[in-house]
């Protein structure tokens, strides 16, 4: 137990720091905010700093249910990365409103998605598959002064709670069927013939955990989750939960139900296209730029999953190498959205009031153009590689036309991409006044002394 607890430090510290960060809350109140900020963003720190010490190590913890390798900390330094972006940006945000629960909440969905990106057993899968749902829940209804926040709490806990359902069912159809919730022993029972309960134990577990990706016919939840949640939150959604649930689904695709590649490879092939499709035509009609960003991360699920489908350790490859690039280039846009307000403080979502926006701010129009044009997979820039290496996993694989039909449908979603940079280039400035601002990552760490010190 103690050499299994050594192996285990990020999630240790970030079980003592969210308990630390908690208890300075309830005792001090919303007082010091910055100080719960900067004891999140030092603990964040020190488990990716764990992480990296950890790197060579290639083994099993408890048991066989936690895995501590490389795969799995690559996806936890992506996981705290996006997480420390969104618990500094959110000050500036909330501005006055900014409250003490937020950085414990992201730290306690980090612990949750790590022991995802960790998981080789279907109870630690489930524990911290719901960990990090439970704190995003409340994460999307933080602004509880506003119905739209409220809503996107609400749909989301509803809808999740559906998505547990199917994921436990499929998960007690697994266990039931095979005699074992261990990943390596239900593939060893996956060799032989697959009998009506181990296929359909297959559907539900991948339906339960392609909704925590957004993958279509999941999705329904994510374009109104993603604007009625405050921006942080919604730029936090479409990046860290993103890897931990893609990097948990290729561990029980690889490592559970790998050898069972002619039940779930049709299944993973359904979801990209239709995740490709629906999220690039879908994204089209869309003038909020929240919402299109939602359908943003759903159509860029479908190119991961192509690389997935491949079930080669290239499309593993591409999968982690989409999700790198994914996340950079997401967070970017969301950090450009996060600058974009009007002369009296209202944030801007609206796609028509961009406008004009190479005039009047054309710093942010230019970072707002390469993140566009990296989402959309225009070379030289990097979004372009993944999708390059996405499609070469599938022509390996002898699934050329899943390959095909990905490149054809990327130009439908470089459209709405374009369409954004054309407003901001071409068309007649908007009315709405977009004021100066400023760096919202220096505006945040210099206002953080300010905070700690505020009574």
């Amino acid at each position: 137990m103690t050499a299994d607890l050594a192996l285990i430090w990020p999630e240790l510290i970030l079980t003592v720091g969210g308990l630390v960060t908690l208890m300075l809350g309830t005792f001090l109140g919303d007082r010091q905010v910055g100080l719960y900020q900067l004891a999140a963003l030092l603990t964040l720190g020190a488990a990716a700093v764990a992480v990296v010490a950890l790197f060579g190590t290639d083994t099993t913890v408890f048991s066989g249910t936690l895995s501590v390798d490389a795969f799995g900390g690559f996806a936890k330094l992506i996981i705290y990365g996006a997480s420390a972006v969104s618990i500094l940006v959110a000050p500036r945000f909330f501005a006055g409103g900014m409250r003490a629960e937020y950085p414990v909440l992201i730290l306690f969905a980090a612990l949750g998605m790590g022991i995802m990106a960790s998981a080789r057993d279907l109870m630690t899968l489930y524990v911290g598959l719901e960990l990090n749902s439970l704190a995003a829940y409340v994460l999307a209804s933080f602004m509880r002064s506003d119905d739209r926040s409220s809503e996107a709490g609400l749909k989301y806990f509803v809808l999740g709670a559906l998505a547990s359902g199917m994921l436990l069912y499929g998960i007690s159809l697994l266990y039931g069927f095979s005699g074992t919730t261990d990943f390596a022993t239900i593939a060893a029972r996956m060799g032989g013939d697959l009998n009506p309960g181990l296929i359909f134990g297959i559907v539900f577990v991948l339906a339960g955990l392609a909704f925590k990706i957004s993958a279509v016919p999941f999705h329904m939840w994510t374009p109104d989750v993603y604007e009625g949640a405050p921006t942080p939150v919604t730029a936090f959604f479409a990046s860290a939960p993103k890897v931990a649930a893609l990097t948990l689904m290729t561990r029980v695709v690889i490592d559970a139900i790998g050898p069972a590649i002619g039940a779930w490879q049709q299944i993973v092939i359904f979801l990209a296209l239709a995740s490709i499709i629906l999220g690039a035509v879908g994204a089209i009609g869309q003038k909020n730029i929240k919402r299109l960003l939602a359908y943003s991360s759903i159509n860029n699920v479908g190119f991961m999953l192509i690389g997935l489908a491949a079930g080669t350790p290239l499309g593993v490859q591409a999968v982690l190498t989409y999700l790198l690039v994914y996340v950079v280039t997401t967070l970017g846009a969301f950090l450009v959205v996060l600058q974009l307000s009007d002369t009296d403080g209202n944030r801007i979502e609206s796609i028509p009031a961009l406008a004009g926006l190479s005039e009047r701010r054309p710093g942010l129009a230019a970072a707002m153009a390469v993140f566009m044009y990296s989402l959309a997979g225009i070379p030289p820039l990097f979004g372009f590689w993944p999708k390059y290496l996405a499609f070469q996993a599938a022509v390996d694989a002898n699934l050329v036309p899943l390959a095909v039909a990905g490149i054809v449908a990327s130009v439908i979603g470089a459209y709405y991409y374009i369409m954004i940079i054309k407003t901001m280039y071409f068309d007649e400035k908007s009315d709405v006044e977009i004021s100066g601002g400023g760096n919202i990552v220096e505006g945040a760490i210099m206002a953080m002394p300010a905070r700690c010190g505020s009574r």
